[in-house]
């Protein structure tokens, strides 16, 4: 190979491709290499292998949120007493209005109204009781008389009993009626007042 072949490899070497063989004659020179901007570093190489998860069956549904543990129940309040004595206060109220509403109906009534007129016309009861012959008022029934007994007009049947007093004395009159048929006039079975002193005074 003569000089001048040598002096020319310079420009034969522009041709070659990067990182092609150099002539043996002239000085090695490391090759390098530059990535390009596409060209992504590869990811290093795991050091372990991945665990791999077998399943035997089919997969199930799984808890949102952990269930609550069960907790022991409050004592059981016995509310019974309190019912039966509420009961009680209902049903004794019922009764005391039902016989303070037959009380006043009995007073109202006109069948009342002739037997005072009787009592306080009659010279005899005058003469046991005194003047101003009247009912004794009762303090529980808010000074209206507590009058025993039914008046059923309707059935043909009174029967009345209360307290009386007057200017002297106190008593007890009774008084029952009766009528026999429908449409007949009903027939006195007894009027009297029986005094405290054991006087007993027939009102006609």
């Amino acid at each position: 190979m003569s000089l001048s072949s040598v002096y020319r490899a310079p420009a034969r070497l522009h041709a070659l491709p990067r990182c092609a063989p150099q002539p043996r004659l002239l000085p090695s020179r490391p090759c390098r290499r530059y990535a390009t901007a596409t060209e992504a570093s590869p990811p290093p190489p795991p050091k372990e292998s991945p665990a791999v998860e077998t399943f035997s069956e089919a997969s199930k549904p799984r808890e949102y949120h952990s269930r609550p543990q069960p907790r022991d129940l409050p004592p059981l309040r016995r509310t019974w007493p309190t019912v039966a004595v509420l009961s009680l206060v209902g049903v004794g109220a019922w009764v005391l209005f039902l016989t303070y509403t037959a009380n006043q109906e009995r007073l109202s009534s006109s069948v009342m109204q002739r037997v005072l007129a009787s009592v306080r016309a009659s010279p005899e009861l005058r003469d046991v009781l005194g003047e101003a012959i009247r009912p004794v008022p009762e303090w529980w029934l808010n000074g209206d008389p507590w009058v025993h007994g039914e008046i059923r007009l309707m059935q043909g049947n009174v029967d009345l009993s209360f307290r009386v007093k007057g200017s002297k004395d106190s008593g007890t009159l009774y008084f029952t009626s009766i009528r026999k048929a429908k449409g007949e006039p009903f027939t006195v079975l007894r009027f009297r007042v029986i005094a405290d002193d054991g006087t007993v005074v027939n009102v006609s």
